[in-house]
């Protein structure tokens, strides 16, 4: 699951899979470019991962009366003059259309790695059972 970024003054840098470094509202508005170097459209949102608030995935809006196309970051990067992202820009604006503004669901986030044949990340550990200690008032057994 992933949330969109909304870009006010108190958000923090977070760690990324671009950049470590990298704070997301730096990526809204800049160029973004397919494998071969041609330009695509301009960022226009940044979605986080629910578990861990690292960029994940950003959201390219890839004409004027077009829509935008989800892109991964993971195997994207941030160069000076915009963001590489390292598929054909065919298989970019053949991305599932989900809108924007709104929470990726799981399903809508699986069918983004699907589309672009990315592993799938793995599944949150479960910590497994775990003593809260006894109620007060009760005896030990």
């Amino acid at each position: 699951m992933c949330t969109f970024v909304v870009l006010v003054e108190q958000l923090r840098p977070v760690g990324g899979t671009v950049q470590t470094d990298i704070d997301p509202r730096s990526l809204i508005g800049r160029k973004a470019f397919d494998r071969n170097g041609h330009k695509i459209g301009t960022v226009d949102e940044v979605y986080l991962d629910d578990a861990t608030g690292v960029p994940e995935w950003a959201a390219v809006r890839t004409g004027l009366f077009s829509r935008d196309a989800f892109v991964p970051l993971e195997p994207s990067e941030l160069a000076g003059d915009g963001l590489h992202i390292p598929y054909e820009r065919a298989l970019i604006k053949d991305a599932p259309d989900f809108g924007v503004g709104r929470h990726l669901s799981p399903d809508q986030e699986l069918q983004l790695y699907r589309h672009y044949s990315l592993a799938l990340p793995p599944p949150p550990q479960d910590p497994g059972p775990r003593d809260f200690g006894r109620l007060a008032g009760q005896e030990e057994a």
